[in-house]
């Protein structure tokens, strides 16, 4: 589904990464580890065109990514990528339902079927019961919950996580590695998730580990 050939990347004189090639399959769940600074979240904003690389190409199907700017960037972004982070950064004067519909109104969605759509996502994850609560009324667990179903309505093909259960303790934590491979088993949703957490990593399909710009081994 997506392909990238000779990342590279550079911070000033400092190489972060040095020649990556990763390929990345329709509904499995990839998770990219490796100790602090070895350039797992540059990769990952990279693959997720949050950031460009100073060398090297990204194919989504046949198209290339890496050369899309302006407006069709934007457009394949808010189609094709969904966002986790650590920190969920939702918005705080917005109800969970509203936080969740916020990429469905930027991709022109209509209010009624948005909604709806909204609505299942919540319920899906178990916090329908929170869709009128803002950020501030809700659990660290909630929280991250909502981040995930506002990455899930557009209906990306890849999923992106950066260290998503980082901020989360073991429970939420545990809770939220479940419900990956939930939406993987039922829904084929694809994951890429840079993480320090070995148990989510464990149970992913396939781990890649960055050492010093390089993977630290052959990939699976």
């Amino acid at each position: 589904m997506l392909t990238a050939r000779g990342i590279e990347k550079y911070y000033g004189e400092l190489h972060v990464l040095k020649g990556v090639d990763i390929t990345i399959q329709k509904g499995e769940i990839l998770s990219i580890v490796g100790s602090s600074g070895a350039g797992k979240t540059t990769l990952l904003h990279i693959l997720g065109t949050l950031d460009k690389a100073d060398k090297g190409e990204i194919f989504f199907n046949d198209l290339r990514v890496d050369q899309l700017k302006g407006k069709q960037l934007a457009e394949y972004r808010n189609r094709n990528a969904g966002f986790v982070f650590q920190f969920h950064h939702l918005l705080p004067e917005f109800s969970a339902l509203e936080n969740v519909c916020m990429p469905g109104w930027i991709a022109g969605q209509s209010g009624a079927a948005l909604e709806k759509k909204a609505n299942e996502l919540l319920d899906r994850l178990g916090i329908l019961n929170r869709a009128s609560h803002r950020p501030a009324e809700m659990s660290g667990g909630e929280q991250q919950r909502v981040a995930v179903a506002r990455a899930l309505i557009n209906g990306p093909a890849i999923i992106f996580a950066d260290e998503p259960t980082g901020n989360l303790d073991s429970t939420n934590a545990n809770e939220l590695h479940k419900l990956f491979l939930q939406l993987r088993d039922e829904m084929q949703q694809t994951f890429v998730i840079v993480t320090h957490n070995e148990e989510l990593a464990g149970m992913s399909d396939r781990i890649l580990r960055l050492k010093d710009g390089h993977w630290e081994k052959e990939q699976a």
